[in-house]
């Protein structure tokens, strides 16, 4: 049992810097371990669970939530790559297809719909259209 101590103290350290981490079965990290704990102390004394099987679902869990923590990170990198791009393109001439044509305007606002960065054109002839993907603009030219 002395082992299983410092597993559990570092599983509880590793929960609390990632409250919001979820495992696979939509449960957090510290119910999982309570689960655990659970098990070890309804078991058959007479037929304990093997210590290696033990460390290796504690091992298993503590993967779950590293990835998912992993996971969240990734996606507030990827937001503010997107943030960053969209800024970049402030005051640019970009093109975006319309049907059988190409819009030409300058990206004068940035927009975010639930994270996902739009772009505000004003055309040469002063018309404004908002809403536009970023993943939709063909080309980028320097703004005139």
């Amino acid at each position: 049992m002395m082992q299983i101590a410092p597993i559990a103290a570092d599983a509880q350290q590793n929960a609390s810097t990632s409250d919001t981490a979820t495992s696979a079965f939509g449960l957090s990290f510290e119910s999982l371990l309570k689960i655990i704990l659970t098990q070890l102390t309804y078991q058959d004394p007479l037929k304990p669970m093997d210590n290696f099987e033990f460390v290796s679902q504690l091992a298993q869990f503590s993967q779950i939530q590293q990835g998912q923590t992993m996971n969240d990170r990734l996606d507030l990198l990827v937001s503010a790559q997107a943030t960053g791009q969209a800024t970049s393109l402030l005051g640019t001439q970009v093109d975006v297809p319309a049907g059988s044509a190409t819009l030409t305007g300058k990206v004068v606002a940035i927009t975010f719909d639930n994270g996902a960065p739009r772009v505000t054109l004003q055309t040469s002839d002063n018309r404004t259209i908002s809403g536009i993907s970023i993943g939709s603009i063909t080309q980028v030219r320097q703004g005139n």
